[in-house]
């Protein structure tokens, strides 16, 4: 059961913050250089090869996935595409990504993608650099936030999808080729998203901190957003999905409501604004977190993520001010982050089914999601435990140290590069042995071949794709560690931009020695 958190522990908040001693919390340059910017900063400890050739082949997915006119193209089978999306707003739409082996842009797992991104420079952007990567990682970030800004044209209209997913997943064909209609979704006051307005508003606030250093003014354009996106979702509450029941059946939002913590605890990070703290370790925490009871993190459910978030506080803050001990609600959602590690610990009495491979197993579908993202709170939040001294995570009558946590993201990150029963990369692209036909249409259809809406031919060939999606994390295996290398396997075989972000923070955490930011504000 949650905690009970009296509004006392607000106000008590928001006097600390006047006094200018949660300031602390705050995402400085870390020890590994987590800044989003340059500068002058440390230079982390040996990279570890394995997982910096992993990284460099996973961020080039992002190449792969992008909408609109190319800049610098990569991908030798890709070329510009839905360069008009948006025009009948009066909008430039082109850019964003494509959501998987389709041709949509879901703005939901999109906001998420582009928050996951920026997390993982801000906790490790030292060392994307030392292996030179975050440049990279940089500039799938900028081709999302670009997109996102411009569909936030007026404080509560924000556009969340473009492209008609009836028409488009009827078609097999290369986005540069598609001719189909690609309509536009919005939320408005009348027609409320709080769920994708809360998540778009996590990935401005978040992106802003990345980059304070880096550029301004962009950066203060990127908070106002975030701001503006809040409060839209929080004063016209409802999930999008019962706004627009059709679109359930694609990216079905369970509750808006681990959405707006989720946002009030980046706001809180990019702002210092206590009143965020409070938002989410007051009423609404009580009411809408579910503290105490550990869940999975993913793009439908923040809550562990929000948990981790706000445990910065916890670790941190409380060195100096003793806010955490104070804060009820604050101190839960560190109880609860805790109970979140114990489930992923394999020799935790709690813990959570795994494959006899030793992959954590959580759903059929895109079965690879949940472990990545626990595997990358599991970093994180071992990374959290060393840098600020505790180094001892109890779980019922176990201990278990930041080692354990390392051990266990590792063990998902190995499983997922080969180290599995099929001995199969999971990644395409690494290693030797990947999946061949990726459910993917520009990967199948040769780039020279123009098959209007029907192209079915590529999507039922059993030869491998002739063109391949670098970088695609795939669905993966199913409980007995099998996997099938089927075009129309779309279970397994269908990648992701929202895996690709989770699979980058996650060999990003695991680079170089253990070590965060304090802060994660420049």
């Amino acid at each position: 059961m949650a905690r009970c958190v009296r509004c006392c522990c607000c106000v008590l908040v928001l006097l600390l913050v006047a006094l200018g001693i949660v300031a602390a919390v705050v995402f400085v340059r870390n020890r590994n250089g987590g800044g989003g910017g340059g500068g002058d900063h440390p230079v982390p400890g040996s990279v570890d090869h394995k997982y910096a050739e992993a990284l460099a082949v996973a961020l080039q997915f992002f190449q792969v996935q992008k909408s609109g006119k190319l800049v610098k193209n990569e991908i030798p089978w890709r070329g510009d595409s839905a360069v008009d999306d948006g025009q009948e707003a009066g909008l430039d739409l082109s850019r964003g990504m494509y959501d998987a082996g389709d041709h949509i842009k879901f703005g939901f797992p999109l906001a998420f993608t582009a928050t996951m991104l920026s997390w993982s420079v801000l906790e490790y952007g030292g060392a994307m650099e030392a292996a030179k990567q975050r440049d990279s990682a940089l500039d799938a970030l900028r081709w999302i936030m670009d997109y996102l800004v411009n569909a936030h044209p007026a404080d509560d209209v924000l556009y969340i999808q473009v492209g008609d997913p009836e028409v488009d997943h009827k078609c097999w064909e290369r986005p540069e080729t598609m001719s189909e209609k690609r309509p536009l979704t919005k939320i408005t006051a009348n027609s409320p998203g709080s769920d994708v307005a809360a998540e778009t508003a996590a990935a401005m606030a978040a992106a802003s901190l990345v980059y304070k250093p880096i550029d301004a003014s962009y950066s203060s354009s990127l908070l106002g957003h975030a701001e503006q996106l809040f409060s839209f979702a929080d004063r016209h509450r409802a999930a999008y999905t019962r706004t627009f029941p059709e679109l359930a059946k694609y990216y079905n939002s369970t509750t808006y409501q681990d959405e707006l913590l989720w946002a009030s605890g980046w706001l809180f990070h990019a702002t210092g604004n206590g009143s965020y703290l409070a938002y989410a370790t007051g009423k609404n925490g009580e009411d809408f977190a579910d503290l105490g009871n550990p869940r999975y993190f993913s793009w439908d459910d923040k809550r562990p993520g929000t948990q981790v978030l706000l445990s910065r506080v916890s670790f941190f803050a409380s060195q100096g001010a003793g806010v955490a001990e104070e804060n009820g609600g604050l101190e839960s959602y560190k109880q609860t982050a805790d109970a979140v590690m114990c489930i992923l610990l394999p020799d935790s009495e709690t813990a959570a089914f795994r494959t006899e491979g030793g992959l954590l197993y959580v759903a059929e579908w895109n079965s690879l999601q949940h472990p990545v993202a626990s595997a990358f709170l599991a970093a994180v939040y071992g990374d959290y435990m060393l840098t600020s001294g505790k180094t001892e995570l109890t779980c019922g009558g176990q201990s278990f140290s930041p080692a354990d946590l390392r051990k266990f993201a590792q063990s998902q990150a190995d499983y997922v590069l080969g180290d599995n029963p099929m001995k199969l990369s999971y990644l395409v692209g690494y290693g030797d042995g990947y999946p061949q036909r990726v459910h993917h249409r520009g990967a199948s259809i040769p780039a020279d071949v123009n098959t209007g809406c029907g192209g079915q031919q590529w999507l039922e060939s059993p030869d491998p794709n002739p063109n391949v999606a670098t970088g695609a994390l795939v669905g993966g295996p199913f409980k007995n560690d099998s996997f099938v290398d089927e075009r129309q396997n779309v279970m397994q075989n269908e990648a992701t931009t929202y895996n690709s972000a989770l699979i980058v923070g996650l060999l990003s955490g695991l680079l170089t020695t253990s070590s965060v930011a304090q802060s994660l504000s420049s």
